[in-house]
C-alpha cells in the first residue's frame, strides 16, 4: 500500500513539475525533487525512469548543490517569466505576491542551496 501510494504522489507530483516548467506560478523543482524521492523510496524502474529525463534535477539530488553558472540561467529565466507575469496580472495584490514569490524563490536559490 505505501508502494502504491508513494508512486501514485511521484506521478503527481511530476506531472505538477512537468507543468511549472510552463506555468511561472508553479514551480517546477520542488515537485521533481518530491517526485524522485517517492521514486527511489518506492520503484526501482520509476527510478531510473526519471533519472532520464530532461527534467531530473541530477546535480542536486547527487550533491545537493546546484552549479553557480547554472544557478544564474534558472534566474534569468525566473526573472523573465515572473516580470512577464507580473506585468499581466489584472491587480495589484497578484503583483505584489508574484513579486514576492520570486524574491522568495532568488533567496532559497542563493542563500539555502549551496553552489559547487
Amino acid at each position: 500500500m505505501k508502494r502504491i501510494a508513494l508512486i501514485t504522489v511521484g506521478f503527481m507530483s511530476f506531472g505538477l513539475g512537468s507543468i511549472g516548467v510552463l506555468l511561472p506560478i508553479l514551480p517546477t523543482t520542488p515537485f521533481l525533487l518530491l517526485s524522485a524521492f517517492c521514486f527511489t523510496r518506492s520503484s526501482d524502474r520509476f527510478d531510473v525512469w526519471i533519472r532520464q529525463t530532461r527534467l531530473y534535477v541530477a546535480d542536486y539530488m547527487e550533491t545537493r548543490t546546484i552549479p553557480m553558472d547554472r544557478k544564474w540561467k534558472i534566474l534569468l529565466n525566473i526573472y523573465l517569466l515572473m516580470g512577464f507575469s507580473i506585468f499581466c496580472a489584472p491587480i495589484l495584490p497578484v503583483k505584489i505576491g508574484l513579486a514576492l514569490l520570486t524574491v522568495g524563490i532568488t533567496f532559497f536559490l542563493f542563500v539555502l542551496i549551496p553552489s559547487s
